[in-house]
């Protein structure tokens, strides 16, 4: 039976072995998925771990899509460019890095209608997430890119890859079409982004890289000041479709049935 995990630290909240497992069965695949907390020592024998195939695949979550890179043997295009890597497996001996996250982005926004052309998109946070955020939104032609992040010299940091990248100080609240909340403040249901958003006008998107908790008091806080509200969940759904088609060859269903079974 081959192993796949998603590794992350925290880890509780991930939906992936959910879904995967669920394709998993559906695909008929003689497989298994599940989520480890690891700490980032643990990564030599994580990496021994795959090189002898008694792990097949690995999703990364926060904290960790930058810190893997250096054991990698590979990065495929899209994880150089961003320098961000949230899917791993074997190929020819070599363990390749691999960026879905784009992509789920990329579609997830799609699938909700909402265009990013010719607006500005302020990002919230600068974690292994960002540049892979940044890079889905000049591929759908937006005119503006703000980051903000609390810890400054990390966002500045992004402009070594983004030349074209505005930064924000933290507290200020530039004008924007949509904000991105790409930290991972939110994960615990108490969590507040200490950010006025009072004054930005109605009608913007307010998107949240979380999906579980299915609504962020980010989100709460946007819809009760007349916005519009999206929350992560297409976004992994379609990162986690890109990990399974590289992993299975198999194109996984994405229906309503998929949608309902992440409602929790």
């Amino acid at each position: 039976m081959k192993k796949y995990l998603v590794i992350g630290n925290p880890i509780e909240h991930s939906l992936s072995p959910i879904l995967h497992n669920y394709w998993i069965k559906e695909n008929e695949i003689n497989a298994i998925y599940e989520k480890k907390k690891l700490e980032e020592h643990e990564f030599d024998d994580l990496i021994l771990n795959i090189k002898n195939k008694k792990i097949d695949g690995i999703n990364i979550t926060v904290p960790f899509k930058k810190k893997i890179i250096p054991y990698l043997d590979k990065l495929s295009d899209e994880a150089s460019k961003t320098q961000s890597v949230n899917t791993v497996y074997l190929d020819k001996g070599k363990i390749i890095g691999h960026n879905t996250d784009i992509i789920g982005f990329e579609i997830g926004l799609k699938k909700t209608n909402h265009n990013i052309k010719d607006k500005k998109i302020l990002i919230l946070g600068a974690g292994g997430v960002v540049s892979s955020i940044i890079y889905a939104v000049k591929k759908m032609k937006a005119s503006e890119i703000i980051v903000s992040n609390r810890t400054q010299s990390k966002a500045e940091n992004l402009k070594k890859i983004f030349s074209d990248l505005k930064i924000a100080k933290w507290g200020e609240v530039p004008d924007f079409d949509v904000v991105v909340n790409a930290t991972s403040i939110g994960l615990n249901v108490k969590d507040i982004i200490d950010l006025d958003f009072s004054k930005i006008g109605k009608n913007k998107l307010f998107f949240d890289v979380i999906y579980n908790p299915k609504e962020t008091n980010f989100l709460k806080i946007g819809k009760k000041l007349g916005n519009i509200t999206e929350n992560g969940k297409l976004m992994f759904i379609y990162q986690a479709s890109a990990a399974f088609e590289i992993w299975h060859g198999v194109k996984p269903k994405i229906n309503d049935d998929i949608i309902k079974l992440l409602d929790l």
